[in-house]
């Protein structure tokens, strides 16, 4: 997928992507995908070296079923300028008529996600606003983001060690 990703992108894209994460940190990489015209995807594959890994798809399944026991997470969803967000532990599910649907008993996240659309899976490590910043991003065909999922805080907006350690763990993996 990386490939794929740099050869969409030319030079002086390439270009002007490192400099706008560079000169304006501040930036969503949505904000800086719409300004330059390129995707979301191709934004964050030029982020420094750590902050960006590819998780390979064959990974999906078995990261889908390990989420439910990392605790509470903010789950995002961008739609048209508008975002969702639901925060809460990451539900477990299961494939069924051509969707992976989310099994939520009472209150939580509900839903069910078309997965034969994503593209790619990417682990961020980004700062958000001055702090430490983990999320995974599940991208679809245009290289937009479908959902991502940041790392749970504690009470005192500190992200959880433990899901620190194992999102750790997902981009050593995605390196081998």
């Amino acid at each position: 997928m990386e490939k794929i990703i740099e050869e969409k992108l030319t030079e002086e894209s390439k270009l002007a992507i490192r400099s706008m994460l560079k000169d304006r940190p501040e930036l969503m990489a949505g904000q800086i995908a719409a300004e330059l015209a390129v995707t979301e995807l191709e934004v964050v594959s030029q982020l420094p070296q750590g902050q960006f890994a590819l998780l390979s798809l064959s990974e999906k399944d078995s990261l889908l079923e390990e989420l439910p026991t990392w605790g509470p997470m903010t789950t995002i969803i961008s739609v048209s300028g508008s975002i969702f967000e639901f925060k809460g532990a990451f539900p477990k599910g299961k494939y069924a008529h051509g969707y992976y649907n989310l099994i939520t008993k009472g209150d939580g996240l509900h839903g069910h996600l078309k997965l034969d659309d994503i593209s790619a899976i990417a682990l961020l490590s980004r700062p958000f606003r001055g702090q430490e910043s983990h999320a995974i991003n599940f991208f679809g065909a245009k290289g937009e983001v479908v959902f991502k999922i940041y790392l749970g805080r504690d009470k005192k907006r500190v992200l959880i060690p433990e899901q620190v350690s194992r999102f750790k763990q997902l981009k050593e993996q995605s390196k081998a």
